[in-house]
C-alpha cells in the first residue's frame, strides 16, 4: 500500500475488525483531483451498503475541488465500488451473521489509483471498548517500562 489519503480512525474503536478487502472506487473527476491535491475526505456516518450484488460507499464526504466550475460534483453522493464478483458473494455470506457490517477504512493510492479498504466489521459494545483502552494503556506502560530498563543497563 501507497500513501494514506486519509483514515477512519474511530473505526478500529468502534468495531472489532473481522475481515479487510481492498477495492476500487468510481471517482468523479473533479473528486480524483480534490483528492490528490489535499481536499478533504471525511468518513463520518459513511458505511458500504450492498444493492442489487454491488457495493456503494454512502454518505462520505469528499470537498468539491477549489477550481472546478459549476459542474463541480455532489460531496456525500453515492459512489460505486470494484470487487471481483467472488469477493462480492463472500462479502454477501457473512453479512448474513447478525451484527456484521461493512465500513471504510481509508482511502490510499496504488499504481496511481485511488483506492478504498473496507473492512467486515461487528460492533463493539461500550465494556469492550473500555477493556480495550485499558489492554493498550498497559501494553505501554511495560513497553516504557522495558525501555527505561534497558537505558538503566547501558
Amino acid at each position: 500500500m501507497s500513501p494514506v489519503l486519509a483514515e477512519n480512525r474511530k473505526s478500529r474503536h468502534d468495531y472489532a475488525i473481522l475481515q479487510t478487502y481492498e477495492c476500487g472506487i468510481v471517482l468523479l473527476g473533479t473528486e480524483t483531483k480534490a483528492i490528490k491535491s489535499g481536499g478533504k475526505i471525511q468518513f463520518a456516518d459513511s458505511h458500504v451498503k450492498l444493492l442489487n450484488g454491488e457495493l456503494y460507499l454512502i454518505n462520505c464526504f469528499i470537498s468539491k475541488y477549489s477550481h472546478g466550475t459549476h459542474d463541480n460534483h455532489e460531496e456525500t453522493r453515492t459512489r460505486k465500488l470494484l470487487l471481483h464478483k467472488r469477493e462480492i458473494i463472500q462479502i454477501s455470506h457473512v453479512l448474513q451473521d447478525v451484527g456484521v457490517t461493512i465500513i471504510p477504512i481509508k482511502f490510499f493510492t496504488a499504481k496511481n489509483k485511488i483506492k478504498l479498504e473496507i473492512a467486515l466489521a461487528k460492533g463493539k459494545k461500550s465494556h469492550e471498548k473500555r477493556d480495550d483502552l485499558k489492554r493498550k494503556a498497559v501494553e505501554m506502560d511495560l513497553k516504557k517500562n522495558l525501555k527505561q530498563s534497558q537505558l538503566k543497563i547501558r
